[in-house]
């Protein structure tokens, strides 16, 4: 079901792309403390405490995390502010909140869900409430003491899956501004590296190039193969940073657990059938997306192809087996874009 794209490498050029590939993939999974600085370098910390765990944070979405952050001693005047940081803007940081310790000042759109845990009067740890698939990211805890600051950074990781996704009209047609909004239009986000990089790690393998958050462009391999860079070691494949909107790709988006669930009407339906019949049971035909966090989260697994809201007929598959769509391993199968008036299928309803 996957086509795949020729791509030619120069030899010495690709072992650069690997081993910055490799850098990146190594940087993504770090199990080591976190990263302190100042504005006069790298030093020890005076007022804060260097994280010897929880250097990164698993959340779920709609759930609840905590971003450790305390303090071995306070100056006598001082703020603690927490910043989001966006690494596909070079320098851009969004400030979340601020405190001197008694008030809070909260800002921009996690500022709402966000407050200090204040377990002990040392605690600047901040709590964040309702997470959604945009929290995913770098924090940064900084203690600001007049012209002196310090700061630890800790890394917030929303629990997902990713799934590529290509356009209804076919391969290789979205702008990046196109593969967002197609992403949305499925419960999810575009992908950042590091989602990709963990779903390759779990066996993500798709030889179509897909756009990612920062506007650059991958594929992941697990096993290498013709017109998919044979020759070469598996690993994700990099085409860089691309026109956003000269250039065309799939796309590659990131989904977490949802607070519905999917289920299946048995058919066969056209596509309209597929819509009246969930509208009757109280649902609507599920996103894409949808169907791959039932999948991934609460082990959907139907041998039956179904309609979803995009018009794409597919089924998830949790356990192998023959006549289930010829692969050894788990995933959601796809028939593509399929007739609409067809009536050959089922419904995988969201509710």
């Amino acid at each position: 079901m996957t086509v795949c794209k020729t791509t030619t490498f120069i030899r010495l050029g690709f072992m650069m792309i690997w081993t910055t590939v490799l850098g990146l993939a190594a940087s993504c999974f770090t199990w080591t403390t976190a990263m302190y600085h100042d504005k006069k370098g790298h030093r020890n910390l005076q007022y804060l405490i260097e994280p010897p765990v929880y250097a990164e944070v698993l959340g779920r979405r709609e759930g609840n995390a905590t971003l450790p952050c305390v303090m071995q001693s306070k100056p006598p005047h001082y703020k603690v502010k927490w910043t989001k940081v966006q690494p596909n803007q070079q320098g851009v940081e969004n400030i979340v909140l601020i405190t001197n310790g008694r008030d809070q000042k909260h800002y921009g759109a996690v500022g709402p869900r966000a407050s200090l845990r204040k377990a002990h009067s040392l605690d600047a740890s901040l709590q964040l409430t309702g997470l959604g698939l945009e929290d995913d990211g770098t924090y940064r805890c900084e203690l600001i003491n007049g012209l002196d600051d310090e700061s630890v950074t800790i890394t917030l990781r929303i629990e997902g899956v990713v799934f590529p996704y290509q356009s209804r009209h076919g391969r290789y047609k979205l702008t990046f501004t196109q593969a967002k909004d197609a992403c949305a239009e499925q419960d999810a986000t575009l992908a950042t590296f590091k989602q990709l990089y963990q779903a390759w790690t779990e066996g993500l393998d798709w030889c179509n190039a897909g756009w990612l958050s920062d506007g650059t462009v991958h594929y992941p391999i697990l096993h290498p193969r013709p017109a998919c860079g044979q020759d070469l070691l598996p690993g994700i494949r990099s085409y860089g940073p691309k026109h956003k909107s000269k250039d065309h790709f799939d796309a590659f988006c990131f989904t977490s657990t949802s607070s519905g669930s999917v289920f299946f009407l048995a058919g066969p339906f056209t596509f309209a059938e597929a819509e009246q019949g969930c509208r009757q049971e109280g649902a609507e035909l599920a996103q894409v997306g949808q169907l791959y966090s039932a999948w991934r989260f609460a082990g959907l697994d139907r041998c039956d192809g179904g309609w979803l809201k995009d018009g794409s007929v597919r089924f998830p598959i949790t356990i192998p087996r023959e006549g289930c769509g010829g692969l050894p391993e788990p995933g959601v199968r796809s028939f593509g874009f399929t007739n609409k008036s067809k009536r050959l299928y089922g419904a995988y309803c969201f509710r």
